[in-house]
């Protein structure tokens, strides 16, 4: 810890003794993010405010041959904020500045530790809002979002995180400031914003985050379908889009989500639904009107019991609530838990539901599905109790049969969540092993030394050149590895 020791004096002198934290049940506040499955307490948690500060951390840290993590607010949950035991956490949450809100370019400019929601606040004025809405909008950062390439339930209209950043400033793993992009859509060159938007961390640290804005619908309409079965919401969720109709929105919650929302929250959904969804349809009033009329009967065509329409913001507000509470709320019917996060085709949903039901019975746990039905972005939450033997290890295996189903039906083991610590022993499950040293090609290009979060992402911990059986080098004649 020598070297730890010298690099927290070393920062405590260019940042200041307030923004080095060092005691060590301080540190403990950091130890996990959202995953509270996994936990490590830092060596030191640093606290910078520009994104030269960031850069002076990185910098040190590069020289001193210390490992080091980001971190945002702390509210993902794959384990990709994990901290390093020998590290340094950098932690961005105090850099919350909103730089500009250029209405007329339909950008705004964000520092990293700026929550999601209130990019929406602050462009509601000019007529615009941010698209993009994790379920913990409210308090994760958009330094987390570029990160983890975050979602939301609205990402099935109009796309991830990675579809509405235009411009980054980084500090490269080295402690270089650098900028990719801008305000225009497609720069030249090679997508290097594509590559670092969802790199979880590995490649560098985003210090400014220029995203785009989107107009606020002219119309917005939203309804509550509730099914006596989940196969019967599957197959409205598959009407609405074999239709062509585009809802903003499609989500989904079985009967196990629906009572823990409803001891959270007191949503007041339907009584009895085995699954209800949520459709929610946005743009021109003429085109949302037609449309909703058309989704309204597709729902009841497929066995919706009852169909409620909002009223007004509040009503549509309460729809809402009980679906972004679900994670959250799983806590009030189970002490444990897992979250898990897998994509299917959305046609193969009430299949791979089915699926999910047979294991969980067959391994003694209960499984609360709530999801992205209109991408097939699936999130069951495995439930368990920690205090009973055998019953975290039982929902283990449960949850790695979910992934195992979602690749067997040509999916993917993430969605929105990101691999993290959580999902990197799966990767092989996905990904060959010339999948795996390509994309540590890409990590070393940018990290060498392999100091910017590691041990996340990759199944194995190892070093620019190195793969389990062989060197890179050897894999690839003529490129150059450290």
């Amino acid at each position: 810890m020598a070297d730890i020791d010298a690099l927290a004096q070393r920062l405590r002198a260019e940042l200041g003794a307030e923004q080095v934290v060092t005691d060590r049940q301080e540190l403990r506040t950091y130890e996990c993010d959202g995953l509270a499955h996994y936990k490590v307490i830092p060596a030191l948690v640093v606290l910078p405010h520009t994104a030269t500060q960031v850069a002076t951390v990185v910098r040190a840290c590069s020289e001193a041959g210390v490992p080091f993590v980001a971190r945002g607010s702390g509210t993902g949950l794959s384990g990709g904020a994990l901290p390093h035991a020998e590290g340094v956490l950098i932690v961005t949450a105090q850099m919350r500045r909103i730089v500009e809100i250029a209405a007329a370019d339909e950008r705004a400019v964000v520092e990293p530790g700026v929550i999601n929601l209130q990019v929406t606040k602050a462009a509601t004025p000019y007529g615009y809002y941010y698209a993009p809405d994790p379920s913990s909008q409210q308090i994760c950062s958009i330094g987390g979002n570029v990160a983890e390439n975050s979602g939301g339930a609205h990402c099935l209209k109009y796309g991830f995180t990675t579809n509405h950043v235009t411009g980054l400033q980084i500090v490269t793993p080295s402690g270089d400031l650098v900028r990719l992009g801008g305000r225009a859509l497609d720069p030249p060159g090679y997508d290097l914003i594509g590559a670092f938007v969802g790199s979880e961390g590995t490649l560098g640290i985003a210090t400014e985050v220029t995203v785009r804005l989107t107009r606020l619908p002219e119309s917005v309409r939203t309804l509550l379908a509730a099914f006596p079965s989940i196969d019967q919401a599957g197959a409205a969720t598959s009407a609405i889009i074999a239709a062509g109709v585009v809802p903003a929105a499609i989500e989904m919650m079985d009967a196990l989500a629906i009572e823990a929302a409803e001891a959270a929250v007191a949503c007041d959904y339907p009584p009895g639904a085995a699954a209800v969804l949520i459709v929610e349809l946005d743009g021109p009033t003429a085109e949302v009107e037609a449309q909703f009329d058309q989704v309204t009967a597709l729902c009841r065509d497929s066995g919706a019991f009852e169909i409620r329409i909002a009223a007004d913001d509040a009503e549509r507000a309460l729809f809402w609530k009980g679906r972004k509470s679900a994670f959250a709320a799983v806590g009030r019917i189970s002490p444990d838990y897992i979250v898990q996060d897998g994509v299917i085709p959305r046609t193969a949903l009430p299949e791979v539901l089915r699926r999910i039901t047979e294991v969980a019975s067959d391994h003694g746990v209960r499984v609360a599905n709530v999801f992205h039905a209109g991408d097939g972005n699936l999130h069951p939450l495995v439930l368990f109790d920690a205090r009973v033997p055998g019953e975290a290890e039982r929902a283990e295996t449960v949850s790695g049969a979910i992934i195992d189903l979602c690749i067997e039906y040509g999916g993917s083991i993430t969605g929105e969540h990101g691999v993290g610590m959580d999902k990197a022993k799966y990767m092989p499950r996905m990904f060959t092993d010339d999948d795996l040293d390509t994309m540590q090609l890409v990590r070393c290009a940018f990290d060498p030394a392999s100091l910017s979060n590691p041990g996340k992402v990759f199944p194995t911990p190892r070093l620019c050149g190195e793969r389990p059986g062989g060197k890179i080098a050897e894999r690839f004649p003529g490129v150059e590895v450290y």
